[in-house]
C-alpha cells in the first residue's frame, strides 16, 4: 500500500491518485524495484485536495482518518510506504519530520510502514533521490521477506 498526502489538480478533479508528474515519478519508483502499479494500493491521507494545495491542515486530517483507516483495515497490507511528512506523521501519530522518519520501519495497523519522500519533493529536489532509492530497496527487501 502507497499512502500519499493529498490529491493534487488532476487526482482531484479525476478521482485516481497519483496521476501527475509524481504519479509518473511513483509508477517509476514502483517498477524499480520490480513492483507493478497495478498490485499496489495506492491512496492518499487526504480526500479531496485542500485550497491552494496547502500543507493539509490537523482537522483535515482528523477528518479523514477514519477513511483512511478503514482503507487499511480493508485492503491488510503487509508494508505501507508512506510518502512525504503529512502521510508518515499521520500513520506514525509522529511530530518527527520525515528526515527523521526515512529510512526506518514502525509496525503499525498490522503492517510494516516505511516512510520515504514523496515524488512531488523529489522532483524538486535530486539530492533526496538517493535516499528515497534505499528506502524502496528497503521496501523491495521487507517484500522478499528479509530483515531490514
Amino acid at each position: 500500500m502507497v499512502v500519499g498526502e493529498a490529491p493534487g489538480a488532476d487526482e482531484d478533479r479525476r478521482g485516481v491518485p497519483f496521476i501527475g508528474a509524481a504519479g509518473q515519478l511513483l509508477t517509476r519508483m514502483l517498477d524499480a524495484i520490480d513492483l507493478p502499479r497495478d498490485r499496489v494500493y495506492i491512496c492518499n491521507t487526504l480526500k479531496c485536495r485542500p485550497p491552494g494545495n496547502r500543507t493539509p491542515e490537523p482537522t483535515e486530517i482528523a477528518a479523514c482518518l477514519p477513511y483512511l483507516r478503514l482503507q487499511i483495515e480493508m485492503v491488510r497490507p503487509k508494508i505501507i510506504l508512506a510518502l512525504g511528512a503529512p502521510a508518515a506523521k499521520t500513520l506514525l501519530d509522529s511530530r518527527e519530520g520525515i528526515t527523521r522518519l526515512r529510512g526506518r520501519v514502525f509496525p503499525r495497523y498490522g503492517a510494516k510502514v516505511v516512510p520515504s519522500f514523496h515524488p512531488a519533493y523529489l522532483l524538486r529536489n535530486a539530492s533526496a533521490k538517493r535516499p528515497a532509492w534505499e528506502d524502496l530497496k528497503l521496501v523491495r527487501r521487507l517484500l522478499d521477506g528479509s530483515p531490514p
